[in-house]
């Protein structure tokens, strides 16, 4: 029987922290005590104020079909934001809202990418953004930033990257994986270059915004070099500051035109975003802001503990990141070492599939943020959880010979 099934997918990789989860799951099934910090999604509960916003929405009956990219009163919510906390002024035409930030970036790579397009995408980087510049039929040009750079891209760098057929620079910032976060002077450096390059333009992933640590001041593109506005698409959302990875709300201020195209896009994919969720994010962003402070205070007292766990791990090496929930610590030390059973550690994912099926404890390696020699921790759990966890790793880690 001919396959049904179509070609691209031979291109695309499923997700790595998806697939970690899954065999979490499945282990757990089988009655394994597993210990998941491979997903990263907050553990607090959405904030009361949010859900009640919810619940009045719903009481209100606004239950129908909403504008395809986003209502007036969360467009103006985001304008609100962006102009607040950002200094960046953007019009209702200049904002889209989507079912969360992936959705955002699919449309614009969807929206814009024609075939032999290329993205600058720094490893490591988040696991999908490759995989959507494929299915966009675009080409994913990928530039290592090792741990010697603290994973972020340099000038020289991109310098040498650009081609004729660079249509984006994607940046991430605070990271996933790493938590690294770039200065305003290091944007700046990064902008300088793009003076030169006219037909670049930048994608600017600020998920991460507000969980900053050690008084680390948050600054984006478009914000630092407002000469690169109208070639910037800045994208934040609500999922992972608010504890609303579920609710899937994703929003971006960027180019008329490319807000329309991506309107286009998303009006014969998915339609508007769920009109309850939209109501939340309006509470979320306008609501009072100030239980942020104890999360990050909370988080930061978590980053603090599994750093210094891991730097007692012989052959384990940490940086301390300014941001987001995530640690990616350097794991190539353990690579040659053989476990109890006599197996070879010859990569970051078999040190994964070990400390998953002997440690019980759930990570996801390196290789699949496009940097190996590494694994990427998420201290988003509470601190029990995490001193468990960090025990398991030692004992494992201990055992390898």
């Amino acid at each position: 029987m001919t396959s049904i099934l179509a070609t691209r997918l031979s291109l695309i990789k499923p997700s790595a922290t998806l697939a970690v989860n899954s065999r979490a799951i499945q282990l757990k099934a089988q009655g394994k005590d597993i210990i998941s910090l491979g997903v990263g999604e907050p553990d607090f509960d959405t904030p009361d104020f949010i859900k009640a916003a919810a619940s009045k929405a719903m009481e209100m009956g606004q239950t129908k079909y909403t504008l395809v990219d986003g209502t007036l009163a969360l467009k103006d919510a985001i304008i609100g934001k962006f102009q607040r906390e950002n200094g960046l002024i953007y019009s209702r035409d200049q904002v889209t809202v989507a079912n969360g930030g992936k959705q955002v970036i699919y449309n614009a790579f969807m929206a814009s990418l024609n075939p032999g397009d290329e993205v600058i995408i720094p490893a490591p980087y988040w696991t999908s953004y490759p995989e959507m510049v494929i299915m966009a039929e675009g080409t994913p040009v990928i530039v290592e930033c090792p741990g010697s750079a603290r994973f972020k891209l340099e000038p020289q760098q991109l310098q040498q990257a650009i081609t004729p057929h660079t249509k984006w620079l994607l940046i991430n910032s605070p990271s996933n994986p790493t938590g690294v976060t770039y200065t305003k002077e290091e944007l700046a450096a990064l902008a300088n270059v793009l003076k030169d390059h006219p037909h670049v333009n930048v994608m600017t992933d600020d998920i991460y915004e507000h969980i900053l640590y050690d008084d680390f001041g948050f600054a984006t593109m478009a914000q630092v070099a407002p000469f690169l506005y109208d070639r910037t698409l800045t994208i934040n959302g609500v999922s992972k500051a608010y504890s609303m990875t579920g609710w899937r709300i994703g929003y971006a201020g960027g180019p008329a035109s490319l807000i329309k195209a991506m309107a286009i896009i998303q009006s014969q994919s998915t339609s508007n975003p769920c009109s309850i969720s939209q109501a939340a994010a309006v509470a979320a962003l306008e609501g009072d802001q100030t239980f942020l402070s104890e999360w990050r205070q909370i988080f930061k007292v978590r980053r603090d503990f599994v750093i210094a766990q891991l730097l007692s791990m012989p052959g384990v090496t940490c940086d301390k990141p300014e941001g987001a929930f995530y640690v990616f610590p350097d794991i190539q030390s353990l690579i040659g070492k053989r476990t109890p059973l006599g197996k070879t550690i010859d990569s970051d994912v078999s040190l994964a599939t070990y400390l998953l099926e002997e440690g019980l404890i759930a990570l996801v390696p390196g290789a699949a943020f496009g940097l190996s020699g590494h694994v990427r921790i998420s201290y988003a759990a509470s601190i029990e959880t995490l001193e468990k966890a960090m025990h398991r790793m030692a004992l494992a880690i201990q055992a390898l010979v």
